[in-house]
């Protein structure tokens, strides 16, 4: 940490990289042509753990969003922060997009933002003292957002942990959202909210809601619960009191009459979901992360130092290919060693059909550097011999077959991960992938009979 401190110090326009996905896009949509120093932290020691200080969780800086919702403690303790991890993109995305990403970030829209600040969240930031050293400082997240996409952390600072508080057994958490699809949705609402119940009497109640100003805010009007019990008039009442509280905007999601009117609707069913002590009841069983937990938490070897002529050294498909050019995406540059099966249909992370393996997790190749595949195994779908692709055959499941070699990477990587898939999983597991045909019937069927025949060839 302190090395990478050093760089941030040495030169002002350093940015981090932990997960990337943000970050990589926004290169990618930016207008300069100047070199930029990307700082990659995750070859740092113990930067993906995740740590039980009995009354919160210590989350390192690169832990993934996928950890949390592989975690059944977090989510038994702080489910509002599983609920929002499992609402980030798709699992591709959140098998590398980080938790301390969303938070620097800082936009309104990002779904964990308002999780840990009803959860009381604290933000630890890092920093080189007079004699080299690392300093840590501990900000509360509440006062950590100082605009829009605007944050309390310097040029010279990294997030180097958040601690989040465990809820008691008197409390109940829950965070919700709205979005213009199920899966893969930019937020038009989203809001976390925490009660605590004694005597059949709510005691104390937070509220965060997130897409509805230029931060993430902590609303006040949800203390009209504090005293009373969660009937149907109190629900009402406070449901109005917390649209009326907030001046949403238009875009290109919604209008801010249609945000007010959905707000009311909203904390209308949260409220009588945590009534009814119900919030776990929409988790489901087994979400599939196309990853396993080693995977995750695995820190990248390498800390060299790359530029565009540097040569890395990358299996792919087991054999190992030498190239140079490491700042382009691995996408492109897989697709430069004549291995076209792989597209590009977005270049940022939303359809799945450059869907790969990086050491056995499924990723968008779009969002990830070539560097960061240095000395690491590349599976595609040249190399993939399963089941999986009779199947798509079979069930008429390839269609146009610009997008099916994401689907079948995934696909691969659900049915190892689930044996006997459930059409939840099934769904779940494909959410990043977007067929362009919309033929998702025989894609499901196929992962179907594509699980059957390996279960029955094991038998």
């Amino acid at each position: 940490m302190a090395d990478a401190l050093e760089v941030l110090k040495s030169d002002p326009d350093a940015r981090i990289l932990a997960g990337g996905t943000d970050l990589l896009l926004e290169f990618e949509r930016g207008d300069s042509t100047a070199p930029a120093t990307v700082v990659d932290v995750t070859s740092i020691e113990d930067f993906r753990t995740i740590r039980d200080e009995e009354t919160h969780w210590r989350l390192a800086g690169g832990v993934t969003h996928n950890q949390i919702v592989r975690h059944d403690e977090i989510r038994a303790t702080a489910l509002p922060l599983a609920q929002a991890c499992l609402e980030i993109g798709s699992p591709q995305l959140r098998n590398r997009a980080t938790i301390a990403g969303n938070v620097a970030t800082a936009s309104p829209a990002n779904d964990t933002i308002s999780a840990l600040m009803v959860l009381g969240a604290t933000i630890e930031i890092a920093s080189l003292d007079d004699d080299g050293g690392v300093a840590l400082e501990r900000i509360p997240i509440r006062e950590f957002f100082t605009g829009f996409r605007k944050t309390a952390l310097g040029p010279e600072q990294m997030i180097s942990a958040i601690l989040v508080p465990k809820l008691s057994n008197t409390h109940r958490g829950l965070w919700v959202k709205l979005g213009l699809r199920k899966a893969q949705a930019i937020s038009v609402v989203h809001a976390g909210i925490v009660i605590e119940l004694r005597d059949g009497k709510v005691a104390s109640a937070s509220l965060a809601m997130g897409s509805v100003a230029p931060t993430v805010v902590m609303l006040d009007a949800i203390n009209g619960l504090v005293g009373t019990a969660i009937d149907e008039e109190t629900i009402r009442q406070v449901a109005r009191e917390v649209a009326a509280a907030i001046s949403p905007i238009s875009d290109g999601r919604a209008t801010a009459d249609y945000r007010s009117a959905s707000v009311v609707t909203l904390i209308e069913r949260s409220l009588r979901t945590l009534r009814d002590d119900a919030q776990s009841s929409m988790w489901p069983d087994a979400p599939p992360t196309l990853s396993t937990e080693d995977q995750l938490v695995a820190a990248i070897p390498t800390a060299s130092v790359f530029d565009a002529e540097t040569v890395v050294s990358v299996s792919v498909n087991g054999t190992t290919v030498d190239a140079d050019r490491p700042t382009k995406t691995l996408l492109d540059w897989v697709r430069d060693q004549g291995l076209t099966g792989m597209k590009e249909g977005c270049a940022e992370g939303e359809c799945g059909a450059c869907t790969m393996l990086l050491d056995g997790a499924a990723i968008m190749s779009c969002l990830v550097t070539t560097a960061q595949a240095d000395g690491r195994e590349v599976s595609t779908v040249e190399g993939l011999d399963h089941p999986i692709q009779q199947a798509f055959v079979s069930d008429f499941a390839v269609q146009c077959g610009f997008c099916i070699p994401g689907f079948l990477m995934s696909g691969a990587r659900l049915i190892e991960e689930c044996p006997d898939p459930s059409d939840e999983q099934i769904e779940l597991g494909l959410s990043g992938n977007l067929c362009r045909c919309t033929g998702y019937y025989p894609i499901i069927q196929a992962v179907r009979d594509a699980a059957v025949e390996i279960r029955g060839s094991n038998d």
